[in-house]
Formats: structure tokens, sequence, C-alpha cells
């Protein structure tokens, strides 16, 4: 089926059908606590049976309560935290208001489970906790305003995590009950269903013994009369996600609530992320594939530490793979080795499990799409002019560009103007409560964005039509196929998998340039291949013969920090048919968006500051956004 192409002007009509379909209604300013019986409320399902909002996110919040945010300085609390998100202004850590220019639908605050509430107690000076040694320093750091001596305690205690040196005071869980009790709670009290959700959670925080990131964040279904009745899981207990998983399963059995984790962006992992075996070494069997598929269901494409869809050496004909890399190294510096890249980035793992499901029977890396900020500041920002940065030492102020973020400042490490103002998810939910985001979250019905608000809609199946892309898409796509984070069964005979996009702008943000398909798939030879499809664009561009499609341009004024929509798409629309569709193979598709290009939160700090930064630092970007995909198997 030829691409059909919809410009935003075809009429009024369809603008306004579109808009009513995908546009966020902004939440209330302010959320005043909810009544226990409010935060169990039933969703509210709409008449057509199918979620017609999406509704934009945080999965990934640090407050103070963190311990390497409390000791850089962090002051703000999980109260903080929900009022800055649901529309409040806030004292920002440094003494700055801070407010963001939209409220968000919902979030989740994941403080770490190591160690968590002890950095309150250190900070106080409570004589069992500096009575060590190496904790009376970090008290001693905490007292002064020294940000170099804060940063390097920070890293310091990074290290020690990692390699299961901390202090025996900060592993004592006693004093994790009643820091989790006051979270849970305090996400009860902001929680208001259909307003604004706070959802309970909390990292756990393994580094594989050497600052290897293989974090996930746990989020709850539940209220926090679940969520009290046991402690979260440490990396004291295990690093290894097996046993994570053996204590969601033990929550779940003894509590009659709901858990999913969700694996961290995995730049930092070298190469642990994705690795093709247990983590003790051992081979994959398909009961591990089956449950990392049950208790993972979605991966972080991209935050405040890079991006980790994908990377130029893996696909070297993606004009668009280079962007925010954080690919030197691990948590702790330790620079990569060859073959690291291949087992971190979302697109080959994509690829990857195709391959591991035809031999074990069952797809470990079934992941969609979903990106949060891993803010350690409480401030929930991924706006570009609004940006308040990972740590209290990053928030905004002159030379913020210059400081180590992580790593050290070695080979590997990375520095302040590398942070990236990313990321958000938005879900396809049909009310916005606790119940109906996380069921989304579960049946990946997601999508990332590097903070924008557009709206992606996605949907797979084999009768859809021209038409289809020029009424109302949602309803065509839920009645003929399936949506992002589904399953498309083998293909009937003469048939070829037809997919629907649908993509706006941020109501307040810049023009679209061009919506891509991504697909990879299994050879008969049993390797996996990739290729980029433009689907649809903005303008009169014309791809040429290799079907490379010419840049959209530029309206970024550097110095001025700013950009003009006089290019781009407000929307994107179409009908595409894979040419190369062959039924006998599985294949896996996901949607990109890219706007067109816009100010990074450089140019706003060089503009603000009057703050010369050198050459080599990017000062514009172009924001995207990614579905989770949709799989395709012949059998």
């Amino acid at each position: 089926m030829k691409t059909k192409q919809i410009s935003v002007m075809i009429s009024l009509a369809l603008s306004l059908l579109v808009i009513a379909a995908c546009k966020p209604k902004a939440p209330a300013a302010e959320i005043p606590a909810s009544s226990d019986a409010a935060t169990t409320q039933a969703p509210v399902t709409p008449e057509t049976g199918y979620p017609e909002r999406a509704y934009f996110g945080d999965t990934h919040v640090h407050t103070g309560w963190s311990f390497d945010a409390g000791l850089d300085g962090a002051v703000t609390s999980p109260e903080d935290a929900f009022r800055l998100a649901s529309g409040a202004e806030v004292t920002s850590n440094s003494g700055q208001m801070v407010k963001l220019q939209r409220p968000l639908d919902w979030m989740v605050i994941t403080d770490h489970s190591d160690g968590m509430g002890t950095i309150n107690e250190v900070q106080s000076g409570n004589p069992e906790m500096i009575a060590d040694p190496f904790l009376n320093t970090l008290y001693e750091a905490m007292k002064g305003n020294d940000s170099k001596a804060r940063g390097a305690a920070v890293l310091e205690v990074i290290n020690r995590q990692s390699n299961g040196n901390l202090p025996k005071q900060v592993m004592d869980p006693k004093w994790m009950v009643s820091a989790w009790q006051k979270t849970a709670a305090t996400a009860d009290k902001y929680n208001k269903p259909g307003t604004f959700t706070a959802m309970i959670g909390y990292e756990w925080t393994s580094n594989a013994g050497g600052g290897d990131n293989l974090h996930r964040n746990v989020i709850y279904r539940d209220d926090a009369s679940f969520a009290k009745q046991m402690i979260p899981f440490t990396t004291f207990q295990s690093e290894d996600a097996e046993k994570l998983w053996d204590w969601m399963a033990a929550y779940e059995q003894k509590t009659g609530g709901k858990v999913l984790a969700i694996p961290h962006n995995g730049n930092l992992s070298n190469g642990r992320m994705f690795e093709e075996t247990r983590f003790d070494g051992s081979p994959m069997t398909a009961e591990y594939a089956q449950n990392r598929q049950r208790w993972e269901r979605l991966f972080e494409l991209t935050q405040i530490k890079g991006q980790s869809e994908s990377h130029p050496s893996l696909s070297p004909g993606d004009e668009f793979a280079s962007w925010d890399m954080w690919d030197t190294g691990n948590l702790n510096g330790v620079v990569k080795k060859p073959g690291m890249i291949r087992t971190e980035y979302y697109r080959e793992a994509l690829k990857s499990g195709l391959r591991l499901e035809a031999k074990l029977g069952a797809n470990p890396f079934k992941y969609g799409a979903q990106s949060g900020t891993d803010t350690h500041t409480g401030l929930a920002t991924a706006e570009e002019n609004n940006f308040w940065g990972k740590f209290k030492n990053l928030e905004p102020r002159a030379g913020r560009w210059q400081p180590v973020v992580t790593g050290g400042s070695g080979p590997g490490g990375h520095r302040g103007w590398e942070q990236s103002a990313a990321g958000y998810t938005g879900v396809w939910a049909t009310s916005n409560t606790r119940a109906a985001i996380w069921d989304a979250m579960m049946r990946r019905e997601t999508f990332s964005t590097t903070g924008p608000r557009m709206t992606v809609r996605f949907f797979g199946g084999y009768d859809f039509a021209d038409s289809d892309a020029a009424g109302d898409v949602a309803k065509a796509g839920y009645s003929k196929g399936v949506p992002m984070g589904g399953d498309l069964k083998a293909a009937p005979a003469g048939k070829k998998a037809g997919f629907l996009v649908a993509a706006m702008k941020d109501p307040d943000g810049a023009n679209l340039d061009r919506v891509q398909v991504i697909k990879g798939w299994l050879g008969a030879d049993g390797k996996t291949h990739e290729k980029i499809y433009e689907v649809v664009w903005a303008g009169e561009r014309k791809p040429d013969a290799a079907g490379k499609l010419p840049p959209v341009g530029s309206t970024v004024d550097v110095a001025k920090a700013s950009y003009a929509n006089s290019i781009g798409a407000a929307q994107l629309i179409a009908h595409w048919t894979d040419p190369d569709f062959d039924p006998a193979l599985k294949a896996v598709y996901y949607v990109r968006v890219l706007e067109i290009p816009t100010p990074r939160w450089t140019a706003y700090d060089q503009m603000r500051f009057k703050d010369k930064m050198p050459d080599n630092i990017p000062m514009s970007l172009q924001e995207r956004a990614f579905t989770s995909p949709i799989w395709y198997s012949p059998n």
C-alpha cells in the first residue's frame, strides 16, 4: 500500500478530531489530600471501551531521602516532589523558586531502597551513624557548603555501594521502615484520582559489583495499605534481578497487590543490561525468559544520563542514532571494552529478543518504551528552558555545565553539560488513576519522549485502509488491529502487515519533522537485521534514491535561545504497509517521531548567565518520541 501523507491543513474538522483524541487536559494546579477511599477508586472507562487520552508522567524521581541525593545537599521531601509535579511552586534545594510550566498527570517517587532513611540520620549526627569513620567524614562534609567535597563524597558512596563496601549501619533495614511508611503515606495523601495520580515506588540499585548499572524501578499498582506490608528489596540482600523478581512474587502472594519493574537505560551497564546469560553467567532458560518478560514490561530509553535507544556503531545507517551519548564507561568510570555496546541498547535488544525467542521459546527482551528523569533533586523537570539538573550542584547557575556528574574525571566520566533534559512517559490509559496507568504500563501501551508532550498512536493489523488514517484513527486501530505493546499473529494468506500512525505536536512545543517506522527482524539464516522507513513527513521534501529524506532545516537562534514554528507540521498521520513483509519471519516494529530543531538547555543557560561554553557543547537538538513496539510472529 502506498504511504498516505495527510497534511495538517486538509481540514479543520480533521484537526479538531485529532486534537480532541490526543490533547492532554491540564490537571489542577495544587492537589489536596485524598481520602483512603479515593486512592482505591475504580477506573472510569470511557464509552468507547478503549483509552482516549495520553497521560504524561515521570517514573524516576529521587528526593533528598535518597542517600546520594541527600549527601549532595538535596533537602526536598516526597511531599515537595509531588507538590511540584501536580502544579505547585516549591523551593529548590539551592533556595530558588521552581514551578513546572505545566503540571504532570502522574508521577512515581523512586528513592533508593539501599540506605533509605539513613542519610537523614547521618546529617542529624546520629551517634550510631557517625561512630563509623566513613560516615563521620560524610557528616562533616554535609555540615559545610563545599559543593566539590559533597560531589566527591557522592562519587565515593556510589563506588562503595557498587563494591559492597558501605558501612553496616547503612545496610541495617531498621532505618528503612519509617522512611518507607512515610513515603507510601505521602503518595496516598497526594493521590487525586482523575486529576493527579501519585504512585508508590522505589529504586533497587544493583551495580553488579563494580558500577555496572542494572538498576530497576519497582512500581506499585496499590495504595499504602498494601505497600507498607513489606519493606523494599535491597541490593544488600542480592544484586541479582532474579532475586528481585522473587521478592515481587512474594509481595503479590502476601498482599494481593501488583508490582512491575522497569530497568534503567543500559548505557552505563558496561554490556550487562542485555547480556545473554543469567546474572551468574549461566545460560538463559525458557523459565528465565518468561520471568523477565512477566516482571519487566518496560525499558527506560532516555533520562538525564543519556539515551539507550540506539548507537551509531550498531546502526551505522541511522543518521539520528548519535544523540545524548553516554557510551564511554559505567557509573564508576570503568572504560568500556569492545563488544559491550551491543548489549546495552534497546533496538539491538529487541532484535536479539527475536533470536533468543526462537531458541528458548520465550523472549527475555520484550520491552515497551518509557522514560523518566532520574532527577536527584525531587524536581521532575524535563523542559529544556526549565531544566533543574540531576543534583543540587547542577541546579540553574552559571558554570553548571562543568562539574563531574558521574564516573569521576577519567575517560569514562561525564560532566554537567552532558546531562539530558529528559524524559517523560506517555501512557494510553482509560483514566488518570493508579490502576489504569499501571495497567497501561503492564500491557505496554506506553511511549517515551525526551520531554515534550507530543502524542503518538501506533496500531498494527491486516485490514487497515487509507480512509482509516483520514478518520478516527483510534477507533479503526482498536477495532481492526492491536495497539503499541501488542502482538500480531500469523498473517492471513495474501496479507501484509499494515500500520496506522498518528503523531501530534506538543500543544506548547515545536512542530514535527517526520515519523519513521523502525523494523527489526530475524532472517531465515538466524541473523537479525534492521531497517528504517520514512513514513510521513512535513513539507514537500522527497526521499532520494536510497530512501534518505533531506533535513527539515532549522530556525534555531542560539544567541537568543529561540526558534520559530515556521517549518514542520502540527500533526502527521499515515497508513503504512511494510513493503518488505515476509510472513514467515519474526519481526518487531516501533515508531520514532522527531521534532524540528530547538534550543538545548545549554543554549538557554548560555543566554541567561552569559556563560560562554566551548564549541564542542551542543546548543540545539531534535526532541523525539518512541512508541512501544508491535511484535509479529508467524506461529
